[in-house]
């Protein structure tokens, strides 16, 4: 699990920057489909497995997940050598290592009077919450670099210290947040994760008078030239670094609303980092809990199976959302369409705030 993470995060960071220097034709629109393609190949694959363990040895398709992953990898790692086309193959590669990644945990059905009003509040909750902090990791790394013209490879180190800081900033959450719950509830924790995001967003909106760098240079048609042999032989040898440093920065003028969108501050961006990185995992943590209890002691396959495809959707979704709004009309009606979404979920919770109870509290067992 760990070595995965490692491995996602190490992708998230890099991604598009990899992405436009293998196919300059690439946009953010495009990014948001090579995400989701992972996601997307994590949620076909997954019952394929689970069916398959089913009837023969577990062995075997865990074995053809490695070999998929592996051949994925390669793909990934080669995707400059191809004269054309990069941008499809990542997106290949992706939704194979989506493939690589499924599950093959076998499903129970469990047994039970369950309130499913609370079960399907809880999926949308949990869809919410790793929606947002999906299309967030996606955006970080183009949003860093319209707004701050920083290089691709500062956008990846400094992002990549900002999520690790994050990952930190979680684990002491994860720490502290089960003595919290004892004295106030997972319900209200939830409810104030949930606000908590909320801020982090609202203070990304962008205001002021100040305008970010506008990249002019950037300008490119979207033909593809004929590269020779020879021509892509002298590409593997050239240092990146040299790339990396006569691509021009900035926000690109191919994006209208560079013009008069002002720019998020540095301090913006960080005070938001910190407060979503505070809300997630609370969120994530809480709606994981009170599933769990609502559902009871019963064998909860099934239903963990519809909550890990919940997660699944948020993490096609939220790139596929986040690189369309993004591109075409800017951080701020992106965030501010975030902001909407978080009060529809507030509000929903609200609505269901008594019937997500444990279910022997329901059944008057024992007393919340």
């Amino acid at each position: 699990m760990f070595l995965s993470s490692v491995g996602f995060s190490v992708v998230m960071m890099s991604i598009w920057p990899y992405l436009q220097k293998i196919d300059p034709t690439a946009d953010t629109s495009f990014l948001g489909w090579v995400i989701a393609s992972y996601s997307l190949g994590q949620m076909v694959a997954s019952p394929i497995f689970g069916l398959w363990s089913n009837y023969r040895p577990r062995k075997e398709p865990l074995i053809v997940s490695i070999l998929i992953s592996v051949a994925a990898n390669c793909l990934y790692a080669y995707l400059h050598i191809p004269a054309s086309h990069n941008k499809y193959y990542m997106l290949v590669a992706r939704g194979l290592l989506g493939i690589g990644a499924a599950s093959t945990d076998e499903a129970q059905v469990p047994q039970g009077n369950i309130d499913q009003v609370a079960v399907v509040a809880i999926n949308v909750l949990f869809f919410v919450t790793l929606f947002i902090f999906a299309l967030f990791e996606t955006i970080i790394t183009p949003l860093t670099m319209d707004m701050y013209a920083w290089t691709q490879e500062q956008a990846v180190l400094y992002n990549g210290i900002i999520l690790a800081a994050l990952g930190v900033e979680a684990v002491v959450i994860f720490l502290g947040v089960k003595l919290l719950s004892k004295k106030i509830g997972e319900r209200a924790i939830l409810l104030g994760g949930l606000i908590v995001v909320w801020v982090g967003f609202f203070i990304l909106l962008p205001w002021g008078n100040q305008f970010p760098k506008i990249q002019w240079e950037d300008l490119h048609n979207n033909s593809i030239p004929n590269t020779t042999f020879g021509e892509i032989i002298i590409g593997l040898w050239k240092s990146p670094m040299e790339d990396d440093n006569e691509r021009p920065t900035g926000c690109s003028i191919e994006q209208a609303w560079c013009l008069y969108t002002p720019v998020i501050h540095l301090a913006q961006f960080l005070t938001s980092a910190v407060l979503i990185g505070l809300g997630y995992p609370v969120c994530n943590l809480m709606s994981y809990t009170l599933y769990s209890k609502i559902l009871g002691p019963k064998p909860q396959g099934v239903y963990m199976g519809w909550l890990t495809a919940s997660g699944s959707g948020a993490r096609i979704l939220g790139p596929m959302f986040i690189s369309q709004v993004y591109a075409h009309w800017g951080p701020r009606w992106a965030f501010s369409l975030v902001c909407g979404i978080i009060v529809l979920t507030i509000t929903l919770l609200g609505v269901v705030y008594k019937r997500l109870i444990a279910l022997s509290v329901r059944y008057g067992r024992i007393q919340e």
